[in-house]
């Protein structure tokens, strides 16, 4: 598996040439640019996400958690941007249903539990997180396996999945719905139901 983690970026911000704002002040901009140019809001929030990834560079050092990962607040506002275009990802492959945590393992360093139910709100089940690696806090490991990312059914079994992440202070997010998205054959996709 392939480390998912931007490389050019220095997560610490040691290496940054200048502070040009915050992450959320660059990614807000950006967003902007992109919703005034463009019909999809979706495309709008996957770019903010990703802004606020790569935004974690020009952090200086100093301002960040001694422990080298970037404040809870960056990982909540990735989580909000990631939820029209999905938390988790449906997938009909290889005969079965599989179901993709990998956006919401990206911000496992400020997590405590992610919780899910396939066909109800029960949220009865928990998706294992990764350890986190401080160095490189955005990152699954490199050797995560499948089992890491997704959870595999027998095809068509979730008509949808609720999820809710906790956080490291036991604060829970809102319960977010999705349901598999129509004629995307072997395409990842989820579509939120509320």
């Amino acid at each position: 598996m392939h480390n998912i983690a931007t490389p050019m970026f220095c997560w610490h911000g040691r290496h940054s040439a200048a502070k040009i704002g915050t992450p959320i002040q660059l990614a807000e901009e950006i967003a902007m640019k992109v919703t005034a140019n463009s019909r999809s809001k979706r495309a709008a929030l996957f770019i903010t996400a990703v802004t606020m990834m790569a935004g974690t560079a020009f952090i200086p050092a100093a301002a960040q958690d001694k422990s080298r990962i970037p404040a809870v607040a960056i990982y909540q506002a990735m989580l909000q941007a990631n939820k029209e275009p999905g938390w988790v990802q449906f997938r009909n492959y290889g005969g079965a249903q599989w179901i993709y945590f990998t956006a919401l393992q990206t911000l496992h360093c400020r997590l405590k539990e992610i919780r899910y139910s396939v066909n109800s709100k029960d949220l009865d089940q928990r998706f294992k997180l990764v350890k986190c690696n401080p160095q490189n806090p955005f990152a699954v490991p490199s050797d995560a396996g499948v089992d890491d990312i997704a959870i595999r059914l027998a095809k068509g079994t979730a008509a949808t999945i609720a999820v809710q992440v906790i956080w490291e202070d036991d604060t829970e997010s809102a319960i977010a719905v999705y349901e598999p998205c129509k004629d995307v054959g072997e395409q990842s996709c989820a579509w939120p139901v509320e």
